[in-house]
């Protein structure tokens, strides 16, 4: 028997958990895209790309593609399509698994202010003029043009389109991986004085925090959004543990 499973991803960890899901020979893994990056890694399984219509219009595909798993491995600020998930799966009737990498904690030397929203984080930045880093992806980048007296080096995956009504503001376009000592050096040369981030957790992006602590820098950094509680693992190999437990293959069960 096949079971189908579909991943809401966006994140790498979506994607090795999929590669890892799509070795078993019982399994049919789709990864779900919401299509906001241009463009994306190659996904090395079949991939749906866009948006389902709400928590309704996703109950209808699961129902109409007999799928028997929904994971949710968005993006830890992807609240909206988590609640989504998370209320499509109640509507079938089907289980639902959620991958959440834990986030950042501040360590000794770190220089945090944490707030809620990318609207706080601009507030927070003061008055006087500033250097900073926005590394916060383009979505929300337009937040800032409320504080338009900082000079800003904004980074993102894809361009920031239209560009901001920001009289001092540099653009980036670059995707990770981003080493400590490669950060540490960005930061340097462009005399940042301040950055902007949300706390996605994980290693590939942790470069500028490390760097950030280095520099005696401040970190405005965005608290995550509440998500649903749903049964979850913080790494692709725990809830492949799960998904393998909850499906596992009949001569395996013994009789």
């Amino acid at each position: 028997m096949t079971h189908r499973i579909l991943i809401l991803g966006g994140t790498t960890e979506a994607r090795q958990l999929a590669g890892k899901l799509a070795l078993r020979d019982d399994f049919s893994v789709t990864l779900s895209l919401a299509g906001r990056t241009e463009s994306p890694v190659a996904q090395g399984v079949p991939v749906r790309v866009g948006g389902f219509g709400g928590a309704e219009g996703l109950a209808a595909y699961l129902r109409g593609e007999h799928i028997r798993l929904l994971i949710d491995a968005t993006h830890p600020y992807a609240a909206r399509i988590s609640a989504n998930a998370a209320a499509a799966a109640k509507q079938v009737g089907m289980p639902i698994l959620a991958l959440r990498r834990p986030g950042w904690e501040p360590v000794a030397g770190d220089r945090w202010t944490p707030v809620d929203s990318v609207a706080e984080a601009a507030g927070a930045l003061g008055t006087p003029p500033r250097r900073v880093l926005l590394a916060i992806g383009r979505q929300e980048a337009g937040a800032f043009e409320a504080a338009p007296q900082h000079h800003y080096l904004i980074r993102s995956v894809d361009p920031v389109e239209p560009k901001l009504a920001l009289p001092d503001a540099l653009y980036l376009l670059a995707r990770g991986p981003f080493p400590e000592a490669d950060e540490r050096a960005l930061l340097e040369k462009y005399g940042i004085d301040a950055v902007v981030s949300k706390n996605s957790g994980g290693e590939a992006t942790y470069g500028k925090i490390a760097a950030a602590r280095a520099l005696g820098i401040e970190m405005i950094m965005v608290r995550r959004p509440p998500l649903p509680d749903v049964p979850s693992a913080e790494t692709v190999e725990e809830l492949a543990a799960i998904v393998d437990h909850l499906f596992e293959p009949v001569a395996d069960r013994g009789v």
